[in-house]
């Protein structure tokens, strides 16, 4: 059966088209939240996979007991110091940079606005190496050093671009060329570091969960409690600004409100992922059109992305630890993922439009 044409479905009774586009919306409906169910499995799944597997290999039944706060011999020490931080601190992040990309690519409408492309991330990395080898500072210090060096270069971003108003091109292409001299900026500091800083740079530059610990977990989840909550209330301000400014204005859409706070919310949560993992690469990018494609047309993207990341994080870490020869840590295994992608991406942009 072919697809009625809109001077088709224009000429069926009002009644006919209430129907249908209810019943539209609860089918994406369905399919939003079957598609979240499934992504919220397969991080449990994963999750707890990676605290049963290493160099000892530990059953559920052990895990479960030293997540229930049980001395399991060799267990305890193992899952609940080493491997139960690493993989809360995977979730966290890979949640952070998903919704925080698709928050940016949806209130840009392009898939490639993404705070690694337009150089946020370029911002807090310049900032950490700075602290690293110039000032030798403390691995907390080098933290908030990549907070604030992250939300300056947002803020400097937005200022360049609002020039005359608010336009996204203007804005993606502005943080491209930031991103450009903040990497620039970032091979200056590293040509000239001694041996010892060149080693903790690149470590922390490749975006690594080695290390995890509770304590940089901490800080990341308490700003995911009062972060996420507020990118989720301008979910669906950020949806309608989908379908231009204009539109989303006569709809009673309060542009530079949700604009202001999303971007603060999103630079934040950005911000204190990047500051616990290093930049990890390309998981903002690519988890807001993975979960667009997944989740289908006239959904909101916010969590789905974020769950999206999550696992992307997650199963990156898995694969850097035990499917080579050698370990690399999880930014070089997305990086490998995620530099194909940006080539289909582009490709798939330059053919049929720049939304998700």
């Amino acid at each position: 059966m072919s697809t009625p044409t809109l001077e088709a479905a224009r000429s069926l009774p009002a009644d006919v088209r209430i129907a249908a586009v209810v019943a539209g919306r609860k089918r994406r409906g369905r399919r939003r939240w079957l598609v979240t169910a499934l992504l919220a499995a397969m991080i449990v799944v994963v999750f707890v996979a990676s605290l049963m597997v290493g160099k000892s290999f530990y059953g559920l039944d052990e895990v479960i007991r030293v997540v229930l706060g049980e001395t399991v011999p060799g267990a305890s020490f193992t899952v609940g110091e080493l491997r139960l931080p690493r993989a809360s601190l995977a979730v966290l992040a890979g949640f952070a940079f998903g919704i925080a990309g698709v928050t940016f690519q949806t209130m840009l409408r392009n898939p490639l606005a993404s705070p690694d492309i337009i150089g946020i991330t370029s911002g807090a990395s310049a900032a950490a190496v700075f602290g690293i080898v110039t000032l030798s500072l403390s691995e907390t210090l080098v933290s908030l050093m990549a907070v604030a060096g992250a939300l300056l270069t947002a803020v400097a971003i937005y200022l360049l671009s609002n020039k005359g108003g608010f336009a996204g091109t203007r804005l993606i292409l502005i943080g491209i060329g930031v991103a450009a001299m903040l990497d620039a900026a970032v091979t200056y500091i590293l040509s000239d570091a001694a041996v010892w800083d060149l080693q903790a740079a690149m470590r922390w530059l490749a975006g690594s969960l080695n290390g995890a610990t509770w304590s940089l977990t901490l800080p990341l989840a308490l700003a995911s409690i009062v972060l996420i909550p507020l990118l989720l209330s301008q979910g669906r301000g950020l949806d309608v600004m989908r379908i231009g400014d204009d539109a989303a204005a006569s709809l009673g859409v309060r542009l530079s409100a949700t604009r202001v706070t999303a971007i603060v919310a999103a630079v934040a949560l950005l911000a204190f992922a990047t500051a616990a993992t290093g930049p990890i690469a390309f998981v903002a990018f690519m988890a807001g059109p993975i979960a667009a494609r997944i989740v289908g047309p006239g959904s909101s993207l916010l969590v789905p992305s974020g769950l999206v990341g999550a696992l992307l994080v997650l199963v990156a870490d898995l694969l850097g630890q035990f499917a080579f020869d050698s370990r690399y840590p999880v930014g070089v295994v997305t990086g490998v993922l995620g530099a194909p992608y940006l080539i289909y991406l582009l490709i798939r942009t330059n053919r049929s439009g720049g939304s998700l």
